[in-house]
């Protein structure tokens, strides 16, 4: 599965590969795997990615189009 959207959270924040992969603790080329769906994304490194972002594991995942974490 190909995460266009973590390549677009990323450019959001002006980051490259090499910095979101410091964050998670890993690889750029781990990281470029997951972006490009080469590589599964473990839950740890897709909730720290949303709690960054502030947006949802759905949303990140493709499973909904609503940005915003409902912080209800």
């Amino acid at each position: 599965m190909y995460f266009q959207r973590l390549r677009d959270l990323r450019e959001d924040m002006d980051m490259n590969q090499t910095e979101v992969a410091k964050l998670l603790f890993t690889s750029q080329t781990i990281y470029s795997r997951y972006e490009r769906g080469a590589r599964t994304i473990p839950v740890e490194h897709l909730l720290i990615l949303a709690d960054f972002y502030g947006v949802s594991t759905d949303y990140i995942l493709g499973r909904t189009n609503v940005k915003e974490v409902n912080k209800g």
